[in-house]
C-alpha cells in the first residue's frame, strides 16, 4: 500500500492525510460539493469530487467511494471515522476489489458492532458486564416485561446495530417501558437499518472511560491506556482527557492488560477501543469501536505514539513490536475540547459562513475548516479539535481553558462559552466528572456567559 483514498472529510480526512505524508504515501482525498474548497485538499496528492453534498450521495456511497478509488489507483482505503468506517459490508467490498483496508477486519466490525455479539464476547473473554437483556422478540410486549424485571429499574432500552446515543431511551417504570421499546425500535430502524434492541441497566452519574487498543495480524495486542470521556453532551463527546482523574491505576492499568491480553488470543487485528462505565468504582463493559476514534489525540499527545501512523502500518502487515517502542510511557496530562458550531446552551446546530475563523496558536488543532468556509446541514458540526498537553491536570485544565478564550469564531454561534463554564466548574477542576455534568454546569452558567 502506497496510495491511500481518505474516504472522509473534516479533521479526520486532513489527520489522515498527514499522517499518510509522514509515511511518505500518496493520500487520495475525495468531497462533495459542500467541501470543494476544504483546506486539506490542497495537501492531498490528488482530490476528486464524489457527489452532492447530502451524505447518501457521497460520502456513504459505497459505489462512488470505491469508483474514486478505481479512477485514481488508490491501492487503500482508510476510512477515518464516522460514515462508512464500521460498515463491515463496505469493509468487505474494498478487499473484495483488491485494495487494503485500514483498519479491522470486516468479521470483527460485524462481531463488535452489534451490541448484542459485542456483549457474548465480553461475556466469553470475561470482561466485566453490567446486567442487561438479550435481544429482545419483536412486538413482544410480555418478554419485553419479563427481561426488564431481570435487568431492574431505572433501565436503558438501547438500539443493539448503533450508537451515538441514536435511539437510546430511558425507562423508570414498567407503564413506560413499551412505549419506549417501540420508540427505540423505530429510530433504530430508520437509523441503523435493524429494528433490534436490549435492555440494560441504567447508571444515574457514571464516568465514562475507554481503553485504546492497538493490535497486528499476529495475534499481538498493547493497549495504550485509558481515556476519560464522560464530559458529553446528548450522549455525545464533548471534553476527554488522559490519564482518567481520580481512579486508582492498580485497577486500570490490569484490566487494561486483561483487554488487551483477550482481544490479542482472539485475533483482534488493528486498532480499536474499549469503552466502559463506571459506576462507583465498578467498571462495566459498554461497547466496543473497531475504529480510529475522534478523540485518538489525546492518547497521542499523552504516550508521544502517532496512531494514525500505526494504524496505517498494522494494517499494511507491519508487526507490533516494530511499530510501538519496548516501553510505551505516559508523560504528564492531556485534554482536548471538541468546537462546535451549535448554540452553547441548547447544543443545537448552527450552519453559516465562518466570516472569522482564527483557531489559538501553540496548542494542537485539529480542523477541516479556514475562515470563509462554509458549515453545511449535512454534516456534524464539529469545527475543531483543540487539544493540549502540560506536566499535570491543572496545568492542562488551565492551558486549554486559555486556548479557547483566545479561539475566534465569527458567522456562526459556537460552544466555546459551555466549554469553558465546564472547565472552569469546581466539579471539573476537582475531577469529580460524570456523564451528567454539562447539564449541572451549563443552564447555570445561562445569565454568566455571553451567548
Amino acid at each position: 500500500m502506497t496510495r491511500v483514498l481518505v474516504a472522509n472529510r473534516g479533521a479526520v480526512a486532513a489527520r489522515v492525510i498527514r499522517a499518510l505524508d509522514a509515511l511518505g504515501w500518496e493520500s487520495v482525498a475525495v468531497f462533495s460539493d459542500a467541501d470543494a474548497g476544504a483546506p486539506y485538499l490542497e495537501r492531498a496528492t490528488t482530490a476528486m469530487r464524489i457527489g452532492p453534498p447530502p451524505p447518501l450521495g457521497s460520502y456513504l456511497d459505497q459505489d462512488a467511494v470505491l469508483r474514486a478509488a478505481a479512477r485514481t489507483g488508490a491501492d487503500a482505503v482508510h476510512p477515518g471515522y464516522g460514515f462508512l468506517s464500521e460498515d463491515a459490508r463496505f469493509a468487505r467490498r474494498v478487499t473484495e476489489a483488491g485494495l487494503g483496508w485500514i483498519g479491522p477486519s470486516p468479521d470483527w466490525i460485524e462481531r463488535m458492532g452489534h451490541k448484542g455479539r459485542a456483549r457474548t464476547f465480553a461475556a466469553e473473554h470475561d470482561f466485566p458486564l453490567g446486567p442487561a437483556s438479550g435481544i429482545l422478540p419483536p412486538g413482544d410486549r410480555e418478554a419485553a416485561h419479563r427481561a426488564a424485571g431481570e435487568v431492574g429499574y431505572p433501565l436503558l432500552v438501547k438500539p443493539a446495530a448503533g450508537g451515538g446515543g441514536i435511539g437510546m431511551t430511558a425507562v423508570g417504570s414498567p407503564d413506560e417501558l413499551v412505549a419506549a421499546v417501540e420508540r427505540a425500535s423505530s429510530l433504530a430502524a430508520r437509523g441503523f437499518g435493524s429494528a433490534e434492541v436490549y435492555l440494560e441497566r441504567m447508571v444515574a452519574r457514571p464516568r465514562h472511560v475507554e481503553f485504546q487498543i492497538v493490535a497486528d495480524r499476529h495475534g499481538a495486542a498493547r493497549h495504550l491506556f485509558e481515556r476519560d470521556c464522560s464530559i458529553q453532551r446528548r450522549h455525545q463527546k464533548l471534553i476527554e482527557e488522559a490519564p482518567a482523574p481520580g481512579l486508582d491505576r492498580g485497577r486500570l492499568d490490569p484490566l487494561a492488560d486483561r483487554l488487551a491480553a483477550a482481544l490479542g488470543r482472539a485475533g483482534y487485528d488493528n486498532i480499536g477501543t474499549v469503552e466502559m462505565l463506571d459506576d462507583e468504582g465498578s467498571l462495566q463493559f459498554l461497547e466496543m469501536n473497531t475504529r480510529l476514534q475522534v478523540e485518538h489525540g489525546v492518547t497521542e499527545e499523552l504516550t508521544g505514539i502517532d496512531l494514525v501512523v500505526s494504524q496505517i502500518r498494522l494494517a499494511a502487515g507491519d508487526r507490533l513490536a516494530d511499530v510501538l517502542p519496548e516501553a510505551v510511557r505516559r508523560y504528564g496530562h492531556a485534554i482536548e475540547a471538541r468546537v462546535y458550531a451549535e448554540d452553547p446552551v441548547r447544543f443545537f446546530p448552527s450552519p453559516g459562513t465562518l466570516e472569522i475563523f482564527r483557531p489559538p496558536h501553540g496548542v494542537r488543532v485539529e480542523t477541516g475548516y479556514a475562515e470563509g468556509g462554509e458549515v453545511t446541514v449535512h454534516y456534524d458540526p464539529l469545527l475543531a479539535k483543540v487539544i493540549v498537553h502540560a506536566d499535570d491536570r491543572a496545568g492542562a485544565i488551565e492551558r486549554l481553558a486559555e486556548a479557547l478564550e483566545s479561539f475566534v469564531i465569527e458567522g456562526v454561534r459556537h460552544n466555546v462559552p459551555a466549554l469553558l463554564a465546564l472547565l472552569r466548574s469546581d466539579q471539573f477542576g476537582s475531577g469529580e466528572v460524570h456523564t451528567g455534568l454539562t447539564a449541572d454546569v451549563v443552564p447555570a452558567q445561562r445569565g454568566a456567559v455571553a451567548l
